[in-house]
């Protein structure tokens, strides 16, 4: 019986391939951080099946042989976390309902949710889709969309645009660079010129050096403070021109992680989930987490290995 304190990492199942490295690196962040790891597997009942009889006499309920089917996913799933994570504290979930609700509803109670960004069985259809992106729109907690490859020895890089938003998804990014013992990569992507507000007129001359300099200086203020908190973290520090999606998908070639904000403002204009927070859990090359602006409590949990 082992005893773990704080809220758990969750990770969603499907059985595809694509949960299963959700599920490696969901375990590896819950012995990173000395957390249960809880595996959910959730389903819509379908109807048709549930009404109908068996073919033959004899033959198991087709309820029954669904039932199955996900307790044998959810095992599957643990297995695989208990290589990837020795020692951790798994427990195991099979939820009745719409995958994207019931991970939703997890999410209230979670340290971290991981998802794969394309599934198939009961996640069948989605394309990175409606499960990462509702989790990354809607979720009460960092949500981790896994694509692509996570770049052994490479760092954790996060986009920096000097919103509130931008600051909690620099925390969690410093967080867990130190985990990682990884160097963070901290980029700030802007435009030229930036402009104050909608409406604005684009001025009809501007000095690029002045420009980058201020640029330069809001970078500056946003790390200000970290190497106090996270001591012995390896930070580095880039600018880069143009559209924040595309710079922040180049850096994502040589990471392990990418971290951005639910949405931001200057460089990251527009957002809503936004265009960057979207474009990255398209088109990145590695794992992406999207840090979300929901205030809560984590509760005190305790559980033991199902």
């Amino acid at each position: 019986m082992a005893t773990v304190t704080g809220a758990p990492v969750v990770v969603g199942v499907d059985g595809s391939p694509s949960s299963l490295d959700a599920v490696e690196l969901a375990a590896t962040e819950a012995g990173l951080r000395h957390l249960r790891l809880h595996i959910v597997h959730a389903f819509v009942w379908p109807a048709s099946l549930v009404a109908a009889r068996p073919a033959r006499e004899g033959a198991p309920e087709p309820a029954t042989v669904v039932r199955t089917q996900a307790d044998t996913i959810v095992a599957e799933a643990k297995t695989h976390a208990e290589k990837a994570a020795a020692g951790i504290v798994i427990t195991t979930e099979v939820a009745s309902g719409p995958p994207s609700f019931v991970l939703l509803e997890r999410s209230r109670h979670a340290t971290l949710v991981v998802v794969g960004d394309r599934g198939l069985g009961r996640f069948d259809g989605i394309l990175a889709g409606s499960v990462a992106t509702h989790l990354a729109t809607y979720g009460s907690t960092p949500v981790v969309v896994v694509r692509g490859s996570e770049k052994q020895g490479g760092p954790v890089v996060v986009g920096v645009d000097g919103s509130a938003r931008s600051a909690r998804a620099l925390e969690f990014a410093a967080g867990e660079a130190s985990l990682r013992g990884a160097e963070l990569i901290a980029v700030h992507v802007w435009r030229t010129p930036a402009l104050a507000g909608p409406g604005d007129a684009m001025p009809l001359v501007y000095d690029l050096d002045l420009l980058e300099a201020q640029e330069d200086r809001r970078l500056s203020t946003a790390l200000d403070g970290l190497g106090d908190r996270y001591p012995g973290l390896r930070v580095h520090r880039e600018l880069g021109r143009g559209s924040a999606g595309p710079v922040l998908t180049s850096w994502s070639r040589r990471a392990q992680l990418m971290v951005v904000g639910d949405r931001g403002r200057g460089g990251f204009a527009a957002l809503l989930l936004g265009s960057v927070s979207q474009y990255l859990i398209f088109h990145s090359a590695c794992p992406v987490a999207v840090v979300r602006d929901a205030a809560r409590a984590p509760a005190t949990l305790s559980s033991s290995a199902g």
